[in-house]
Parts: C-alpha cells; structure tokens; sequence
C-alpha cells in the first residue's frame, strides 16, 4: 500500500541519479550536487511527517538582524560608532519582527529556531562587545578585553538555556536580561557617548572603566535568574482603547526628541526591572 507523501515509512536503497530527480519545488537539477535541500521531521497525529526547503519571510527577517549586527561590526572597526548603534537597534527589530511573523504566518520551524539563536549570537552577543571594546575598552588592556569576553560568554549561556528551556519556561517572562535588551543598553551608551564627543584622546579614562564594569554587569544581567517580563502576551490583532495610540504616539515623539539619551534611559529602567521584580518577590516570601 503507497505511504502518504511526506511520511516517514519504508526506506528504500538509492539508485544511480536520484540526487538529479528532485520533487516539485525542489532544488534545481545539478545546483542539488552542491546544496543538499533542507529536510526536517515533526510528529503529525502521531506519524512522522517531513517537510523540504524553509519558510521564506520569517527567515529574510532574522538574515536582515544578522545582516546589521555584522554591519555594526563593520562600522565600528571604522570609527563609524553611531552608525554601529544604530544598526544594533535595527537588528533588535529585525529580530522581533521574526518570531512575530512566523506565528501569525503558522511558519515557525526548528531551522527558523536555530537560524534565530545564531543570528542573536552575531548581533547581540558579538557586534555590541566589538562595538564597545574598539569605542572605550580597547585602551584598558587586559581588563577591556576581559570584560569584553565576559559580555559574549554571558550571551552566548543565555542563549544556550533559553534554548534548552524553551518549552517549559513561562511565556510572559524571561529569566534573565534578554540578548537584544542587554545588546540595546551597551549601544545606546556608547551613543550617548559619542554624540557627546568622548571618543579617541577626549574619552576619560574613568568613564572608559566604568563602562566596562557596565559591560561586565549587563552580562551578569542575562544569565541571573532575574524575571523580565517579555511583551508576548500582547495581542497586536485585538481591539485597544483610543488612548492606547495616543501613548504610542507620544512614545515615538519623546524617542525622535533624543533617541540615544531616551533609549539608553529606556533600557536601563528595563535592565532594572528584573532585580527589583525578584526583591520584592523575596519581600513577600519573607513577610508570610
């Protein structure tokens, strides 16, 4: 009896030329000899079902964030500071607007997941330490690049355990700074800084120190056990009061007065939330 197209069933031996004989929607016969098509298995009532190729717009979302966490890299290696800020906060909406449009399209997948996570690492992880470290760090020595080191290895833990806990962990809180909250805080100072003119010889040595200890405790951030509220629960669909716009109204219109200076306010309030949010719940615990 023929298996139902897509189901996992009885496997039978290659012959000579089956990599030339591709299905529908497949890769193009010959350009396959270089590129193996994408295949990845999910459980259908309870039948094994494969799927071939990826979904195309939530992942065009996630190659645009990497593609501004690897230009903020680039800027920065040219002094270009404000332009490798700037580009972190495009890759931080690139990244929200993936998972968003992946569940409303029904086009979430394993390879969407991982293609996310490896994406965060470039642009959360990686060009906000570069970013840093070639802006203040770099004329520390030895403690610049430690505390460079330790923001890219908290990053890349976070992410390694927001993985891991991704189907048990509570939807509307994450534990720990998330990478692009961490990676917004970092930018938008060195921003701050720049627009102020402290960079090169007109950066003091005491503001270059302290924001590496600054870069060392937003690291800690991601991975303390520290509960951030994530902004899933929004429902972008559904019907909100009129004043609801005019707070978002008002919100665009305080970050156009001073972009660097509000996000950098912004973050930080956020980046405090977590620990203030676990006091107070070790407050009430002790108070019973």
């Amino acid at each position: 009896m023929d298996k139902p197209d897509g189901v996992e069933g009885e496997q039978q031996a290659p012959q000579p030329g089956d990599r030339q004989k591709r299905v529908p929607g497949g890769l193009t016969p010959g350009l396959d000899l270089l590129v193996d098509e994408h295949e990845e298995e999910e459980s259908v009532d309870g039948r094994t079902v494969r799927h071939r190729g990826i979904y195309l717009l939530p992942n065009l979302f996630t190659t645009a964030a990497l593609f501004a966490g690897f230009y903020a890299i680039i800027a920065a290696m040219r002094y270009n500071f404000e332009a490798a800020a700037i580009a972190i906060f495009a890759a931080m909406i690139f990244d929200g607007l993936d998972g968003r449009v992946a569940r409303l399209t029904n086009t979430s997948s394993k390879f969407g997941a991982e293609y996310d996570s490896l994406s965060d690492m470039v642009s959360f992880g990686l060009a906000p330490a570069l970013v840093v470290f070639s802006w203040a760090l770099g004329d520390l020595g030895k403690f610049g690049w430690s505390m460079a080191f330790i923001y890219v290895a908290c990053a890349a833990l976070r992410l390694a355990r927001f993985n891991t806990q991704i189907a048990t962990a509570d939807k509307n809180y994450f534990t720990g700074l998330a990478s692009p909250a961490a990676a917004s805080i970092i930018a938008s100072a060195v921003w701050v800084c720049y627009d102020e003119g402290w960079v090169g010889s007109a950066l003091p040595q005491g503001l270059a120190i302290l924001v590496g200890i600054m870069t060392g405790l937003v690291g800690f951030l991601m991975i303390a056990n520290f509960p951030y509220y994530s902004f899933k629960g929004i429902d972008f669909r559904s019907r909100v009061p009129f004043v609801v716009m005019i707070a978002v109204v008002l919100v665009f219109g305080l970050v156009t007065a001073d972009p660097p200076r509000i996000l950098l306010f912004a973050f930080l309030a956020y980046a405090l939330s977590g620990p203030l949010t676990q006091f107070f719940k070790w407050r009430k615990a002790g108070a019973r």
